[in-house]
């Protein structure tokens, strides 16, 4: 990526930020417009000539449980005991970065409570609002795993100063910084709005489509739906956005209020009583995910459920009560730390993050009490928190194995990258209820692929990967591990049973063009055919390995319900396409 340093440039326009102001004194804002601010924005000039072209090359949006550097948050003294507690947890797991201009008084207050600043870097900068994850900038790395950079947007609220932290936190660290452009490319977007599997797949709601359309507020240029897809994809490396209908009773449209992505295949999602508030839409949104996108592995997305609690008085959003969910959480490298609200009901959903993400360090942190009352906001944890990568990342993606056949071999595949290359990598595992891990060194395949197959007895198994740079940089996926690890279910599953849950669902599905499947250690020569509805065969092929993607291309004038069946040694096994 093409270095871009505006160091003159941000000195001038933190300067002349800091003459604008709503007042001497610094009100507490919402994460939400207050109704002062509604009256400046037609005024307000959103874009400037800070902006930047994007990128030269390919870039890749990092995931949120990807290894971080950095945490960073924005200083605001009305919730200075939520804040102490957010970097008591980050300072044991990277370093943190605090805007602040009242370093002696912060400093003060973070060592009576215990904490150590070894960790800890001050930034002197103005700003305005304590809601970070809107308007810090998102980290993205060129080819993969290389040249660590920032991407920044316009920010939707008339707050000059939190405008251009992105700025400020790219010179501090001397990093690349790239900035939606003027023109066509000059994107109106936030962070709680915005959502990464870092394997070029992203979340939002279609607050992104109204805040660039036409008579838009902010004054940037017109954009149809594609246009926005083209930005996020030259400036973010985002090829897939899905994007969610708004819900009726978040003013915000933040999607980070009501899910979070876990990894590449699992959503959490807050769920509300049948009926209630925003629970039809939600589930509606996810009705419509799982009915038109898949996983980066071509699998179903698998979605986690976790109520949303109401208000003491038991009041939802659509009657009077906060926006009350445990899904605004963040992650910090091995620990993910999660809003809080009364013990009742805390505790439940505690449990539930800890039995979903074992090995984590859980973190609750209150934002739901009389002396610092976060949530009335209209925020939580994730809202003020944000994060910056690590240089040259070492990047390990693979598809858990969730089940398997008795007395089978099963092939471990993952794809590990890192700019100086990867020295090896091996799977350790070990049987449920033993204490030490074996070590089955994997193989390297092509590109940055590498698998070994492991010997499944009768009892359950425990793995996980590690990986090893030629650097010397070593990193583990799970990154908790081996106090956290990945577990494949045994059984004794018929041939044909086993085969039935290792292919994939078709995807994309309905389809107007082609549809691709995972086989998932479906090893051997399959024979694959299409019929249509009236059972007239319309195709049929051999492939001579089924371990892996396979991609079928469909005719034209094929309409309607259509039949793919794969037959080999595991038998037959049928999946149904809707073609459009």
């Amino acid at each position: 990526m093409k270095r871009f340093y505006p160091k003159a440039a941000l000195l001038f326009l933190l300067t002349l930020c800091s003459t604008f102001a709503f007042s001497q004194e610094k009100e507490v804002l919402p994460k939400g417009l207050t109704d002062a601010e509604k009256g400046l924005i037609s005024q307000f000039q959103f874009t400037n000539p800070r902006r930047t072209p994007p990128p030269t090359g390919p870039v890749r949006a990092a995931a949120e449980w990807e290894e971080i550097e950095y945490l960073v948050i924005t200083w605001e003294s009305n919730f200075q005991n939520i804040l102490r507690q957010i970097v008591a947890v980050g300072v044991n797991e990277c370093k943190v970065i605090i805007t602040t201009q009242n370093q002696a008084a912060v400093s003060s207050y973070l060592t009576a409570g215990g904490i150590d600043l070894t960790n800890v870097t001050f930034m002197n900068t103005n700003w305005d609002s304590i809601w970070i994850r809107d308007y810090a900038g998102n980290t993205i790395y060129s080819d993969d795993v290389g040249e660590r950079a920032l991407t920044d947007w316009i920010y939707n609220r008339p707050r000059p100063n939190d405008n251009v932290m992105p700025s400020a936190h790219a010179n501090l660290l001397s990093l690349p910084i790239y900035i939606t452009d003027s023109g066509t490319n000059d994107l109106v977007n936030t962070g709680g709005n915005y959502m990464s599997d870092g394997l070029g797949n992203a979340f939002a709601s279609k607050l992104i489509l109204d805040e660039n359309k036409a008579g838009n507020p902010y004054g940037v240029t017109a954009k149809t739906e594609a246009q926005i897809d083209d930005i996020m994809l030259n400036y973010m490396g985002i090829q897939n956005y899905i994007k969610m209908e708004t819900l009726p009773y978040d003013a915000i449209h933040h999607i980070d209020m009501h899910m979070k992505l876990l990894d590449e295949e699992t959503i959490l999602v807050s769920q509300y009583p049948t009926g209630v508030a925003d629970g039809p839409q939600i589930e509606a949104n996810i009705d419509y995910v799982l009915n038109n996108f898949q996983s980066p592995f071509g699998t179903p997305y698998d979605i986690k459920w976790i109520p949303a609690p109401p208000s003491s008085s038991g009041n939802y959003p659509d009657n009077g009560g906060h926006y009350r969910t445990y899904s605004n959480a963040v992650f910090v490298n091995k620990s993910i730390i999660v809003p809080t609200y009364r013990p009742e009901v805390d505790d439940p959903a505690l449990a539930l993050w800890q039995e979903l993400m074992p090995g984590y360090n859980i973190v609750g942190i209150d934002v739901d009490n009389p002396g610092e009352n976060l949530i009335s906001l209209f925020g939580a944890i994730h809202c003020i928190t944000h994060s910056i990568g690590v240089d040259e990342p070492l990047w390990i993606v693979h598809q858990p194995i969730d089940d398997a056949n008795q007395n089978t071999t099963v092939a471990v595949d993952a794809m590990i990258k890192h700019i100086s290359g990867v020295n090896n990598a091996k799977v350790l595992w070990r049987e449920t209820g033993t204490a030490t891990f074996n070590e089955t060194a994997m193989t390297f395949v092509s590109d940055d692929n590498w698998t070994a197959d492991l010997s499944i007895g009768s009892a359950n198994i425990e793995y996980y990967i590690l990986a090893e740079a030629n650097s010397g940089k070593t990193l583990t996926r799970p990154i908790v591990a081996p106090q956290g690890y990945w577990t494949i279910n045994v059984e004794n599953l018929s041939v044909s049973d086993w085969a039935q849950n290792n292919i994939s669902a078709p995807y994309p599905n309905p389809t107007n063009g082609g549809v691709s499947f995972n086989l998932n250690n479906i090893s051997g020569p399959i024979h694959i055919s299409i019929h249509n509805i009236l059972g007239q065969r319309l195709f049929e092929t051999d492939i001579t390995n089924g371990n892996g993607i396979v991609n079928l291309d469909l005719n034209a004038n094929w309409k309607g319900t259509l039949f793919v069946t794969f037959e080999g040694d595991f038998g037959r096994v049928n999946k149904k396409i809707i073609k459009l």
